[in-house]
């Protein structure tokens, strides 16, 4: 598997984010989603990585810096039919090795409280993050847990 830094380009990336985005509006209400689109992956403080076995997507996940010491994992996913290959962990991992080394002192997200973000909350959980409450822009929002690591 490898991971490199994608300029969200390829179709391949473009069907992954389109199924994230139909995914998430599915289980959410509306006001509940904050998955980006492309236009909003593309800004200035986000990094958008892609993890490949040869031609073939096997996930994304990008950094959005909140400020100088603080970073928020965006846009994680893997393909329905790709699931359990370890990318989601790889691309987690991949995250917080670059949250350390921009010197964050803290990365948080928010994922969803359905039974559907339970895999990812478990995740997320297995590399230490934990349990907080809403930060950056977030409030509180019965559709949305909210975690963060200290780095």
């Amino acid at each position: 598997m490898k991971i490199e830094i994608d300029d969200l380009s390829r179709p391949a990336i473009h069907a992954l984010l389109n199924e994230h985005l139909q995914n998430m509006h599915a289980l959410s209400p509306p006001e509940s989603v904050h998955a980006l689109d492309l236009a909003a992956l593309r800004r200035h403080d986000i990094s958008f990585w892609s993890a490949w076995d040869g031609p073939l997507l096997l996930g994304c996940g990008a950094l959005k810096e909140l400020d100088h010491r603080h970073g928020e994992v965006k846009s994680m996913r893997t393909p329905e039919r790709h699931r359990r290959r370890g990318a989601g962990r790889a691309i987690l991992a991949h995250i917080i090795e670059v949250a350390s080394s921009r010197d964050y002192a803290r990365l948080s997200l928010e994922t969803g409280t359905m039974d559907a973000f339970e895999p990812a909350r478990r995740l997320y959980q297995s590399f230490g993050v934990i349990y907080c409450g809403p930060f950056g822009h977030y409030t509180e929002d019965p559709n949305s847990v909210f975690m963060t690591m200290r780095l």
